[in-house]
């Protein structure tokens, strides 16, 4: 398994941006077994949340070790505070950036696959929403989408005000994100209810769809109330609930359950670090 730091310049975003890699790679064949060849890999593209970046979930979960287990390429990019959708007016056209040109880039730097079955989008909290957003928008990329703890945005509009504890929850930094007249951008493509609707109504295929939050989460109601329209609206839904809260300990358990479920095959049995001694008589 190879973990890459990767810096390149972005055209939608205008700046260099980071990003982590992880590859699966060949491991040393077993004692009397040939090498088998290597297609193009699966993959899943993974957003941290807010206040994170794009070291969130190498260092916050074992996503490498079961990536590995399940022969997965996984990039893990920097979406800062931008909830993965596009602002003109700063030049942070962060949705297209995931939805296009992350996808098109990492094809060519590595030997990813290009179908659309093979190529997955996942996230936490405001990557959650961000996976579910650009997923539906750009469903004749992503076949498959993993919302874990994801936060709705556009719920809860009217009651919005400066007065909440988080920075998140006040109506200045949603519309800071999302333009200052909040309700026009949830009729929009930045709300993924709206994406549905608009799919529907062009008979668009739905890309298959993962929800989790814990129990303990102030986000469970908005993440039930989601579920439930998906599933009122005939779109394809896996939902699960757990204990936990907002935390990492929740998000490891829970993308162990998203690799799963995701359609991917167990890796070759090789020789690695891991198993240096398996098969080896150490008798004299």
């Amino acid at each position: 398994m190879a973990v890459l730091e990767v810096n390149f310049i972005s055209e939608t975003l205008m700046r260099t941006v980071p990003m982590h890699v992880i590859l699966p790679a060949d491991k040393l064949p077993m004692p009397g077994e040939k090498r088998k060849p290597v297609k193009p890999f699966k993959t899943l593209y993974l957003l941290h949340g807010i206040l994170g970046n794009y070291t969130d979930w190498l260092y916050g979960t074992r996503i490498q070790r079961w990536a590995e287990e399940k022969n997965l390429a996984v990039v893990m990019p920097s979406g800062d505070n931008a909830s993965y959708v596009d602002r003109a007016q700063e030049h942070n056209y962060y949705g297209q950036f995931i939805g296009e040109e992350l996808v098109d880039m990492t094809r060519k730097m590595f030997r990813l696959s290009e179908k659309r079955e093979d190529t997955f989008i996942g996230g936490l909290s405001m990557g959650g929403y961000g996976a579910l957003r650009n997923g539906l928008k750009y469903s004749e990329t992503f076949g498959y989408v993993a919302a874990l703890s994801s936060a709705f945005f556009f719920e809860h509009l009217d009651s919005l005000t400066e007065d909440g504890m988080y920075f998140a929850q006040k109506r200045s930094f949603r519309e800071a994100t999302f333009g200052k007249d909040l309700e026009a951008a949830a009729d929009s493509d930045m709300n993924p209810r709206y994406l549905v609707k608009k799919m529907k109504e062009n008979g668009d295929k739905f890309p298959e769809i993962y929800m989790a939050c814990g129990r303990q989460d102030g986000l469970l109601e908005d993440n039930r109330a989601f579920a439930r329209y998906l599933k009122a609206e005939n779109v394809s839904v896996t939902y699960d609930e757990e204990d936990g809260s907002h935390e990492w300990d929740f998000w490891d358990r829970q993308i162990k359950k998203v690799l799963d479920w995701l359609p991917l095959d167990e890796r070759q049995a090789g020789r690695s670090s891991g198993n240096v001694g398996l098969g080896i008589n150490m008798e004299k």
